[in-house]
C-alpha cells in the first residue's frame, strides 16, 4: 500500500470547566479530539460546542484554530498527530466526513457516551458524537481500524498512545506553526 497522504489528529485540553471535569476522571492531558485532512488544520471536524459562550449546544462542528472556542481560550494546550494513509483511504474518510456534513443539523452532542466511556459501557445512538467517537468513527468507517474497540468507547487518550499515529507538535495551540513542524514542550 503506497502511503502518499496523511490525516492529522489534534488533542486539545482549553482549561474549560467541562474539560477539568473530564480530566478529573481520565487524568489525561487532552480530553477533546479533532480530525483535519491538512497540516495547516483549516479543515478541521468535531464534535463539540456549536457556541463558544454555550457548553450545552453541541454537535458537529467545523471548528476554527484561530476563532471560535479556540480563540476564546488563548492558553489552549495541544498535540497534533499526523496518520499516514494512502490516497484510498483518505477519499473513503473524505466520502464519510460529506455524510456527516450533509447530516449536520440533525446530528447531537452524545454527552450520555461520555458517561458510557467512563463506565465502560458504549452509548451510541446513531445521530449523537462525542468528540473522539467522532474521529474513531470516521476512521473506522474508512476501513482505518486502530483499535479493536467499538468508536464509542475511544478517548482522546486513546489516539496518543497509538503507535500508527506520529506525534508532529505539542505546546500552545496558538503558537502552532504547520511548516515548521517542531515540539514544544
Amino acid at each position: 500500500m503506497a502511503l502518499d497522504r496523511s490525516v492529522f489528529i489534534l488533542l486539545t485540553n482549553t482549561g474549560t470547566f467541562f474539560t477539568k471535569v473530564i480530566q478529573s476522571y481520565t487524568r489525561a492531558p487532552y480530553n477533546h479530539a479533532s480530525i483535519s485532512f491538512d497540516r495547516e488544520l483549516s479543515e478541521l471536524y468535531s464534535f463539540g460546542r456549536k457556541h463558544p459562550n454555550n457548553p450545552f449546544d453541541g454537535g458537529f462542528v467545523k471548528e476554527d484554530i484561530k476563532t471560535g472556542t479556540f480563540s476564546k481560550y488563548p492558553n489552549t494546550t495541544c498535540v497534533i498527530y499526523e496518520l499516514a494513509l494512502s490516497e484510498r483511504e483518505v477519499e473513503k474518510m473524505t466520502r464519510v466526513l460529506r455524510f456527516f456534513i450533509r447530516r449536520r443539523k440533525k446530528l447531537l452532542y452524545n454527552l450520555l457516551g461520555v458517561i458510557g466511556v467512563a463506565l465502560k459501557e458504549p452509548v451510541e445512538f446513531s445521530n449523537s458524537y462525542f468528540c473522539s467517537q467522532f474521529v474513531a468513527e470516521v476512521l473506522q468507517r474508512s476501513g482505518i481500524r486502530l483499535w479493536n474497540k467499538l468508536p464509542a468507547l475511544v478517548t482522546p487518550d486513546d489516539f496518543r498512545r497509538n503507535d500508527r499515529l506520529r506525534l508532529i507538535y505539542e505546546g500552545k495551540l496558538s503558537d502552532y506553526e504547520p511548516h515548521s513542524v517542531h515540539r514544544h514542550i
